[in-house]
């Protein structure tokens, strides 16, 4: 699963409004995944969903998730390393 989220990391490079991806392996559960994401919109996520081979590298990924994505929304309020 972390090899398939850092070959998305790569294909988001070239997607517009992306400013972080980040691919975490929680140092107690290594069967707990984190990804930090900031974009300039959400139209700018949902586009880089479209991307070629990003529909592949979803699919290809979903058999391996327990349970449902979960994600939560936020507004960056500021901070080092975003702009």
């Amino acid at each position: 699963m972390v090899a398939i989220l850092l070959q998305a990391a790569e294909g988001v490079k070239a997607a517009k409004g992306c400013h972080l991806y980040v691919v975490c392996q929680d140092a107690t559960n290594p069967d707990t995944i984190w990804v930090f994401e900031t974009w300039d919109s959400k139209e700018d996520h949902d586009n880089s969903l479209k991307l070629p081979g990003t529909p592949e590298m979803i699919a290809k990924a979903m058999p391996l998730i327990d349970g449902k994505p979960e994600g939560t929304p936020l507004v960056v309020a500021g901070g080092l390393g975003l702009f």
